[in-house]
């Protein structure tokens, strides 16, 4: 057995360990180490969380690249439209690592009832539709039936089906001006088959869903012909890389957007919390790492009649530092084990039941979301048993400045 650790577990489960002097010195350190852990990977499992959160329901709306005609039109409203008959569509074969890509309209228009009215987008959607990245967010009704005949089923969000006092099986009507600008608008006669709550206020405040065919014949376009493509990639941190790809296989005459570009300024902001994370990490590792330091020397000193007799007997100064190092490795352990731990119980419960609710508009979110990262959470632990005995190894040099003959009369 190695000596060094030998001597260290027989300092640590000593009983008069304890009651010595340096117990709620110790104490201390260990729950500094707790503490830390326990913000450091909450801190990275809440904003991890709300950045996938975000991306999820932004990309929700709009898939991750949009492929759209090359002009100067910045709403959300389809102007000129685009044909079917395209190499990417229905399966993007030039490119790899794209899992779908489908075909969508969109047309402004004004729902009005018998007590209020709001303008909204009409977001006309085919048979191939990815409806399985909304399904979460219906807390009402179902999705539209659009594999039969046109029928005037459509989705609403919960936002607007509050302001206009509409709950699922109500009729409305819904007015869309000509694209020639005159005449009398075109009505339409939905029926409100479900209603989904995203959370993204402006998403909530915008969007009507329902069958692409009604926009094509609104706009009297041909039934191959569409609005946009909004295509899905497999693995999200190569969105700037496929955009790039996307942008080169396409024809000329169409242009592509990743979200990231699109929303501009929420990407930006999610960029915040990588920071933020950073520095609360090195915070807690710094306030970790001087509770550590400061438990070493108490235990050196305390212990320095028996540093003496151990060089007396012919230990090396690194010898003995090494004893203290694996005690000090000891409590870091201590503290991770209790960290992690009461960490991980606590976003648990955060996953399953939602405890720290959000306000919508400022955070996109209801429910603070979390991502439990395991590797993530390990690099966190390794890394803060790296840096911590790393540091500790200037303080443990005071024990090369220990005299045998001193110490042993140490008092």
């Amino acid at each position: 057995m190695n000596l060094e650790y030998f001597i260290a577990r027989r300092l640590v489960t000593a009983k008069d360990h304890k009651s010595s002097i340096s117990a709620p010195i110790i104490k201390i350190a260990i729950i500094a180490i707790a503490i830390g852990i326990i913000m450091m990977v909450i801190a990275v499992a809440t904003g991890v969380g709300l950045q996938d959160k975000i991306r999820e329901k932004v990309s929700a709306f709009n898939g991750h690249v949009i492929i759209s005609n090359y002009d100067d039109n910045q709403s959300e409203v389809s102007v000129e439209p685009i044909s079917i008959h395209q190499d990417f569509y229905p399966t993007f074969k030039n490119v790899e690592g794209i899992e779908h890509v489908q075909a969508v309209a969109s047309k402004a228009g004004i729902i009005r009832t018998e007590d209020a009215f709001e303008g909204i987008v009409f977001k006309g959607v085919g048979k191939e539709y990815k409806w399985d990245v909304l399904e979460e967010y219906i807390v009402s009704g179902r999705k539209p039936n659009l594999k039969q005949n046109l029928n005037n089923e459509v989705m609403l969000s919960e936002y607007l089906a509050n302001r206009l006092q509409l709950k699922v099986g109500d009729k409305f009507n819904t007015f869309f001006m000509k694209e020639e600008g005159n005449g009398m608008p075109n009505l339409r006669r939905f029926e409100l088959v479900g209603i989904y709550n995203s959370g993204f206020q402006e998403f909530d405040a915008t969007y009507l869903i329902g069958d692409i065919r009604h926009v094509q014949r609104i706009n009297k376009w041909k039934p191959d012909q569409v609005g946009s493509f909004e295509v899905f990639i497999d693995d999200f941190s190569k969105i700037k890389e496929k955009g790039e790809e996307i942008y080169k296989a396409i024809p000329s005459t169409l242009n592509s957007e990743t979200i990231e570009m699109k929303y501009f300024n929420i990407f930006e902001w999610l960029k915040l919390f990588d920071f933020n994370i950073l520095v609360i990490i090195v915070i807690m590792v710094i306030v970790a790492t001087i509770n550590m330091v400061v438990a070493l020397l108490v235990l050196i000193l305390e212990r320095t009649q028996m540093v003496g007799m151990l060089k007396a007997l012919g230990a090396t100064n690194w010898s003995v530092r090494k004893i203290f190092l694996y005690n000090a490795a000891y409590l870091i352990i201590k503290g991770l084990l209790w960290g992690n731990a009461i960490s991980i119980g606590l976003l648990l419960i955060q996953k399953y039941f939602g405890v720290i609710k959000l306000p919508p508009e400022n955070y996109y979110v209801t429910v603070a979301p979390v991502t439990i990262d395991i590797p993530a959470i390990l690099i966190i632990n390794v890394g803060t048993i790296i840096v911590c005995v790393t540091l500790l190894l200037i303080p443990s040099y005071i024990i090369t400045k220990i005299s045998p003959v001193k110490a042993l009369r140490f008092d």
